[in-house]
């Protein structure tokens, strides 16, 4: 079922390029536009949707906030070339319990990205096919299975397999955002759908403001995968993983920034039975073929946005184990040279948080950004730490 064993002496053989990483490391990332722009609009609906004008600042702010993690990521790549991310910085600059909060969270973080994705790509499936609602997690579990027999084939097998759904969703969300942008242009789209930006809105508040933050800040998940997943990249790996994430991060601010700006001007309301962006393609094109492509891409990008937490979560075992902080068994290679141990019980975990949550996407989301900011914030007070140390040294050198 994986395929034959590989020699150890194969395992050169396993490394992966700029193009294919970007597939198999940033598809979480990428993928998580889908859902996080409707996220903002969950706790904005709470006021009215009048409230919607407040998605575009809010929406600024998440893409500041993404400008900073990526330049504060890059620096960890080229600090920590052999990676680890959160946890290394952590534990090195802010001593090992700190260290220990992060790797727990990103290790819970891997776990949800594989439910959350799942769960948001077979919500695209269901708002194409409504028939099928019924069936939500009957059908997430199966993708779930798919994908771990995918990991433990090997990293080259999955990241090739990858790489197309990937960039079929870029090229299929960067046509929906241009000609919807050029039919508001146009003035295709009526004023009257959206409230304009500067309305008053009785009942908003810092705390929900804050809240809805949080909330599309999920679209930010995944960014630090690249920085836990050095040692995938052919060499020079740490400049090669530089590149791939900035690369990311010009896509993420475009695709994000893209939805969030349509869904106000299209006045488009989060609804149960149909996601924003299916609202968004319908409403841009109608119920034709351009239609079935983007929920296709972006149903087969979401599922398989798992595959970054079957990347980076066997990884960041390791390096936990190697610490002995969790079961030596996390550093054992299976026959394809993958950690198999970690992906196995990465797709056991995942399924059971789809049963014990439905397969509810917005019921795992709040859990995800609670993974999300607490690694953030403690890899870059290492960083600062880490340079205030080192500009003291020099001083004191000098």
């Amino acid at each position: 079922m994986i395929g034959r064993p590989l020699k150890s002496t194969e395992l050169g053989e396993q490394k992966i390029n700029k193009t294919k990483a970007l597939a198999i490391l940033s598809s979480d990332a990428l993928s998580s536009v889908a859902y996080g722009p409707e996220q903002i609009l969950l706790v904005l609906i709470t006021i009215g949707t009048a409230a919607y004008w407040y998605s575009l600042p809010i929406a600024l702010g998440v893409l500041i906030l993404l400008a900073a993690l990526i330049l504060s990521y890059r620096q960890i790549i080229f600090a920590y070339p052999h990676g680890g991310g959160a946890y290394v910085v952590s534990k090195n600059n802010l001593g090992i319990n700190y260290g220990l909060v992060a790797g727990g969270s990103l290790l819970v973080d891997y776990i949800l990205t594989v439910a959350v994705s799942v769960s948001a790509g077979t919500d695209a499936i269901t708002s194409a096919f409504p028939v099928l609602h019924s069936y939500t997690i009957p059908i997430s579990i199966l993708f779930v299975v798919l994908i771990t027999i995918l990991n433990l084939r090997g990293v080259t097998e999955s990241a090739s397999i990858l790489a197309y759904p990937v960039y079929l969703f870029v090229f299929a969300v960067f046509i929906m955002i241009g000609t919807g942008l050029f039919r508001v242009a146009s003035g295709d789209v009526p004023a009257e759908l959206n409230t304009a930006v500067g309305t008053p809105v009785a009942g908003i508040s810092l705390f929900l403001l804050l809240r809805a933050f949080a909330s599309g800040s999920s679209a930010l998940t995944g960014v630090e995968a690249i920085s836990n997943a050095i040692p995938n990249f052919k060499d020079p790996a740490p400049n090669n993983a530089a590149k791939t994430l900035i690369a990311m991060g010009i896509l993420l601010a475009v695709l994000f920034a893209g939805i969030v700006s349509l869904a106000y001007f299209y006045g488009v309301s989060p609804r149960n039975e149909s996601t924003v962006v299916s609202q968004i393609a319908e409403n841009t094109f109608g119920r034709n073929f351009m239609y079935y492509f983007i929920q296709g891409t972006t149903a087969l990008i979401l599922i398989l946005a798992a595959n970054t937490g079957y990347t980076a979560f066997p990884l960041l075992a390791v390096n936990l184990a190697k610490d002995k902080f969790i079961p030596r068994i996390f550093t054992i290679r299976g026959d394809r040279l993958g950690y198999s141990n970690g992906i196995q019980i990465l797709g056991l975990l995942s399924i059971i948080l789809i049963i014990a949550f439905k397969g509810k996407t917005e019921q795992l989301i709040p859990l995800y950004a609670v993974g999300v900011f607490i690694p953030f914030t403690l890899s870059q007070t290492g960083m600062i730490v880490d340079g205030y140390g080192k500009s003291l040294s020099a001083g004191n050198g000098s």
